[in-house]
């Protein structure tokens, strides 16, 4: 079932959260489904391809599985989701390309959090604080961040949702992470949402 068809809603999803930082959108994620802000969701796992990375912390904390999975173990990521019964997934700072298997299994089921306003800095190499600084220097007058679907390649899934905020005059790439991140809390939300009211088991 794709991404907005609603004809069948499970009871319950069960997502994986892939990461690769720190954590703070999962943190966002955990919060709103802990809060019934998001209803019919369980974050059922937690993914990193960065067995250092500090998201895994706020999973072990809040009682989630975790797993660490290179990147260059393209059978495992997809053994791992089946075997965890995951019925849809959430890119939440995950620096790496999804296996083609996964994509094709989880086809209109896989949204990504990306910190620009798609199709302006993105794709490969375009992450964290290097998104920031390339508007910076580029004098743009506002960014944000962007939920889309997520295909084959970096970045170029369909648009969802999207969130301005102005770039100001005094703004180091560090302070627009910042101000981007937190639109970043919100939105992922939203995105949650969608992504539940297109889950099926």
């Amino acid at each position: 079932m794709l991404l907005n068809d609603s004809s069948q809603i499970n009871s319950y999803c069960n997502l994986a959260v892939l990461i690769s930082g720190s954590g703070s959108n999962l943190q966002a994620i955990i919060d709103a489904v802990s809060s019934g802000d998001v209803q019919n969701a369980k974050v059922a796992l937690v993914v990193s391809n960065n067995s250092n990375a500090y998201g895994l912390h706020r999973a072990d904390k809040a009682g989630i599985p975790t797993v660490h999975i290179p990147s260059a173990d393209k059978e495992k990521l997809l053994e791992t989701l089946e075997h965890h019964n995951i019925d849809a997934i959430v890119l939440a700072g995950y620096l790496s390309l999804l296996p083609i298997n996964v994509v094709s299994n989880y086809s209109g089921k896989i949204i990504n959090i990306h910190p620009s306003l798609i199709p302006k800095y993105c794709g490969k190499g375009f992450y964290g604080l290097k998104v920031h600084q390339a508007v910076i220097e580029a004098k743009e007058t506002e960014t944000g961040a962007t939920i889309h679907l997520v295909d084959e390649e970096y970045d170029t899934g369909k648009i969802l949702i999207q969130e301005k905020i102005e770039v100001r005059p005094d703004d180091t790439a560090e302070i627009l992470q910042k101000r981007v991140l937190e639109i970043e809390h919100k939105i992922i939300v939203k995105g949650i949402k969608m992504l539940v009211g297109g889950c099926e088991g």
